[in-house]
């Protein structure tokens, strides 16, 4: 007997366990969850699927530590033999730009089975990105395209996707923020944890290649976050504390407070009573709007123009202009005001309810 219509949602990232979460739960049994396992560092993934009240997901193998072409060729090779099976998904999901995404939605489309593409038509237009090269992919392999902003889905249209397959949706780190952002005084306590006082410190979280394998911006983003003129709270992502380690730089770190990892609900709740935020993370551009915080995105490109657009995010080349364009923020007294007022440019908190709702059309 055929078991019942299902779809199967792809993860790999801490962002993509996020921003699907709230999918996941609603489709209930009908989704079925595989964990790519492509971090970096495994204990990014650690207790995340837990802390989301996910199911344990089917993990794939040799997936951590691989090279980015090995990666990719291993998850199109696995998730081909997964689906071969009898009784393949009605649909695949997948989110972002992720090597995992790709790789899903390639696999996906040599089974012939539908993809759904969850936060699609993001283009920074920098081939340098190696999410960009993930998204174009993605904008021709999907069978359906979700796309969280108004110029997402004009990306999309100009690139020839047809009207019909693509949704405006907005984007589900609305939900997923709200959900696990914790309240005032719970935000007060996490602060008090890493000794920060609430509104005179500087949250900094960096971790991007381009940033991390680079010892010339690693050293001038350490260098202009020590001039601040604010403590700078900067838990650290595995890959940039061994940057720092290889490259040299201990001394730059020593005037700034480093810290662990942080999960996220500690991380936004450190967000959250920061007076400004520092980070190359796509998902803090977004982030950011929700929170209505202030945010130097320290990167060569973005393909979130709409945090820049409505005020909240700054793209700052490393050097002199982070430190300019930081302590600048830092001495508005009359910008948090300002950006309390500003709607977020990422939707209403309902996305994940429309994208279950197109996801359901599959199983029907």
């Amino acid at each position: 007997m055929p078991p019942e219509p299902y779809v199967t949602v792809v993860i790999g990232t801490r962002p993509e366990i996020v921003k699907m979460a709230a999918i996941v739960r609603l489709l209930g049994r009908r989704a079925r969850l595989v964990h790519t396992g492509q971090p970096e560092d495994s204990e990014l993934a650690g207790d995340f699927f837990a802390a989301a009240r996910l199911p344990v997901p089917r993990t794939l193998a040799g997936i951590h530590g691989a090279s980015r072409h090995e990666q990719v060729a291993r998850m199109i090779t696995q998730l081909g033999e997964l689906w071969s099976a009898p009784y393949p998904p009605r649909a695949v999901l997948v989110q972002g730009g992720t090597n995992t995404a790709s790789a899903a939605a390639q696999a996906a489309s040599y089974a012939g089975i539908p993809v759904v593409h969850v936060e699609a038509g993001l283009r920074s237009f920098d081939r340098a990105v190696p999410e960009e090269i993930n998204r174009c992919l993605l904008g021709v392999l999907a069978d359906l395209h979700c796309a969280p902003t108004a110029a997402a889905v004009a990306h999309l249209r100009a690139e020839g996707v047809p009207a019909a397959r693509i949704e405006l949706t907005g984007n589900t780190v609305v939900e997923a923020t709200l959900a696990i952002l914790p309240d005032e005084a719970q935000a007060l306590r996490i602060a008090a944890r890493f000794g920060a006082e609430p509104g005179q410190y500087v949250l900094a979280a960096i971790h991007r290649p381009e940033n991390t394998d680079d010892p010339g911006r690693l050293e001038a983003i350490l260098t202009e976050l020590g001039k601040l003129g604010l403590p700078v709270v900067m838990p650290l992502h595995p890959r940039t504390r061994l940057a720092v380690e290889r490259h040299g730089l201990g001394a730059a770190l020593d005037r700034l407070q480093p810290t662990g990892p942080a999960d996220h609900r500690t991380f936004l709740g450190l967000a959250r009573m920061a007076r400004l935020l520092v980070s190359d993370f796509g998902g803090v551009q977004e982030e950011c709007t929700v929170l209505k915080k202030p945010l130097i995105v320290v990167r060569s490109s973005t393909e979130r123009p709409e945090a820049i657009a409505a005020g909240f995010a700054h793209l700052a080349q490393p050097g002199p202009r982070v430190g300019d364009l930081g302590r600048g923020l830092i001495g508005d007294d009359k910008l948090a005001a300002r950006l309390t007022e500003v709607p977020c440019p990422f939707g209403d908190g309902a996305a994940s309810a429309r994208i279950t709702a197109l996801a359901e059309r599959y199983l029907r």
